[in-house]
């Protein structure tokens, strides 16, 4: 199947696989794959390493200065990197999830991760992943969706991939973990997550990715009459 030279835009609560969906999204279809998430998470590590956030999710407001000079960006395998340093598997840590959520309500760290995301986004035929893509990022993209699926579900999905990568995570500080970054998310004054008016929702609780990628391409087929 051939697609035109869309942007498809994916948002939606933590742990619902939007980055896998949309990684394999990606690959199906030729389209370049960006993960916004992760540069929030990079720029959580960077604050984290520089001291400029404590416990209690203070954030020290020389960050704005700092940001000008800090290099976040993907390599060819959509690996995330800060300068010359592969940071992926840091910003996937628990310690990051607990923290990214107040970093991603500053609206000068929401600009700086907009500036970033629209220039690797030049060019067309492009999936983003997010909590606003849709709606702020690109409010103008041709396909928008926004995943949910159950919170226990969600949960699971979050406690497996953990163990997966060898860490040794208590379920229920993952669910807490969970909760309190889809309140913050949904609450923050700066581009809370809401579905776009025009976005289909994907509850994904009981679907494979399989069926996932099957759903959105009767999606494409349907809306842009491709036969």
């Amino acid at each position: 199947m051939t697609i035109p030279d869309i942007t498809i835009a994916i948002d939606g609560y933590s742990s619902t696989g939007k980055s896998s969906f949309a990684k394999l999204l990606a690959r199906r279809f030729g389209f370049t794959y960006l993960d916004s998430g992760a540069m929030y998470r990079g720029v959580t590590l960077f604050a984290q390493e520089e001291g400029l956030i404590n416990r209690r999710n203070m954030v020290d407001p020389s960050l704005e200065q700092a940001l000008k000079d800090l290099d976040l960006h993907f390599d060819a395998n959509n690996r995330t990197y800060m300068g010359d340093r592969c940071i992926e598997h840091l910003i996937r840590s628990l310690e990051v999830a607990a923290q990214v959520s107040p970093i991603a309500a500053i609206p000068y760290v929401r600009n700086y991760v907009d500036d970033r995301l629209h220039a690797f986004a030049k060019g067309g035929r492009v999936v983003m992943d997010g909590r606003d893509i849709g709606t702020t990022v690109f409010p103008d993209a041709e396909l928008k969706i926004f995943m949910t699926a159950s919170e226990e579900v969600r949960a699971r999905r979050r406690y497996d991939e953990m163990v997966a990568k060898g860490e040794h995570p208590v379920f229920e500080e993952v669910v807490k973990n969970l909760r309190e970054r889809d309140y913050i998310d949904s609450h923050r004054e700066t581009s809370p997550l809401v579905r776009a008016a025009d976005a289909f929702e994907l509850d994904n609780s009981e679907m494979s990715l399989d069926q996932e990628i099957a759903w959105v391409q009767g999606l494409i087929q349907g809306k842009f009459s491709i036969l």
